[in-house]
């Protein structure tokens, strides 16, 4: 079972840049495929980005298209979040999700995700 840490959340301006990081252990992370949702108050989680385990392929919600991207580095077993240009609407919680995976498939459904950090902060004000 891996064990997922995220961290960089915190407050920030609206139009400024976070960098979330999701430290994986108890598992080689490039076995997994990996993925990040966000859950505001009184809201369902909401997916924003996936990555294929390799890294080879994303896909990201149209909400933050162009504004966030996902990435990974296997050797240092973590997952990263890059946010700019963000706006209020992107005040969550955000979370990381893992999924052991044989095939290099990325998922942006929550229930095909096992595995989960205990999210991190992100608030954005006008």
């Amino acid at each position: 079972q891996v064990q997922l840490v995220e961290s960089g959340g915190g407050l920030v301006q609206a139009g400024g840049s976070l960098r979330l990081s999701c430290a994986a252990s108890g598992r080689t992370l490039s076995t997994y495929a990996m993925g990040w949702f966000r859950q505001a108050p009184g809201k369902e989680r909401e997916f924003v980005a996936a990555i294929t385990r390799s890294g080879s392929r994303t896909y990201h919600a149209d909400s933050v298209r162009g504004r966030f991207t996902i990435s990974r580095d296997n050797v240092v077993n973590t997952v990263y979040l890059q946010m700019n240009s963000l706006k209020p609407e992107d005040t969550a919680v955000y979370y990381c999700a893992g999924r052991l995976e044989i095939f290099d498939k990325y998922y942006y459904g929550a229930r095909d995700y096992p595995n989960w950090g205990q999210g991190t902060q992100v608030t954005v004000s006008s």
